[in-house]
Order: C-alpha cells, then sequence, then structure tokens
C-alpha cells in the first residue's frame, strides 16, 4: 500500500514581519542616540531673576576693545591676562576649593567663541561655570 503525501512544504515566507522589526529598531536607536550627548558642558545659567546656588569665588571678566582685542581680566583685577595666563590663574585660585566654580562676565559684543573658550578651560580642569547675566 503506498501512502501518499498530500501537503507539500512551501519554501517561500513573509518579509514583512522582518521589516516592522527593522524599522521599530531603527526608531528606537534614532530617538535615543539623539538622547545622549556626552560632550554636553555642565552650565548653571542664571535667570535674570533669580538666585543661583552655587556661589563663584573667582571670575573671569572678557572685555571687547571694538577691534577685534579682548582682554581676560580675573577677579576684576585692572591688569589685562593672556588668554594662556588665565587657565594657569584659575588652577591657582581654584586649587583649594572643594566645588571650584568660577563665573564668566562678558560684553555683550564679545563673540561666543570667546566665551566658549573659557568654557573649554573649566571643563578641562573639572570647574563648573556660571554664565553672568544682567538683570532685566
Amino acid at each position: 500500500m503506498a501512502l501518499k503525501r498530500n501537503t507539500k512544504v512551501d519554501a517561500q515566507f513573509s518579509v514583512s514581519s522582518m521589516t516592522d522589526i527593522v524599522f521599530l529598531l531603527l526608531i528606537f536607536f534614532l530617538v535615543t542616540s539623539t538622547l545622549i550627548n556626552p560632550n554636553a558642558l555642565k552650565l548653571l545659567l542664571p535667570k535674570s531673576t533669580g538666585q543661583v546656588n552655587a556661589k563663584a569665588t573667582v571670575s573671569v571678566s572678557i572685555k571687547d576693545w571694538g577691534d577685534d582685542t579682548y582682554t581676560y581680566h580675573v577677579n576684576g583685577s585692572q591688569d589685562p591676562l593672556a588668554y594662556d595666563e588665565v587657565e594657569v590663574a584659575l588652577i591657582d585660585l581654584l586649587s583649594a576649593e572643594e566645588d571650584p566654580t568660577f563665573s564668566i562676565y562678558s560684553d555683550q559684543s564679545v563673540p561666543v567663541g570667546e566665551v566658549v573658550q573659557m568654557m573649554n578651560i573649566a571643563k578641562r580642569n573639572h570647574y563648573k561655570v556660571i554664565l553672568a547675566t544682567r538683570p532685566e
């Protein structure tokens, strides 16, 4: 007696469920990659009408003289420092601090790049930064 199989194996499969999974994974990785920002500087930006909890013991002022000349003054000193000397001065002043924080005072006309250079000093030395503003 010869038995014959009535069912045949189908070699095709549906790809639609696989594409759904791939698209879900793609969306997941896109969303999570925008949330991660490891190079962000931690800034304490004070509001113009309020107070900041952290008190800076050292201040750096950036003065614009109008002809692309900028001077840096540490702790309100009248004697300007070169950019290379500012980091050394900050290290000397903040080395004994438990929570080293300094504030940046800059003229309104100072380019953002000059302020970012001061923030880079803070990042290299693990200092906190307060960007000073004037009250409204």
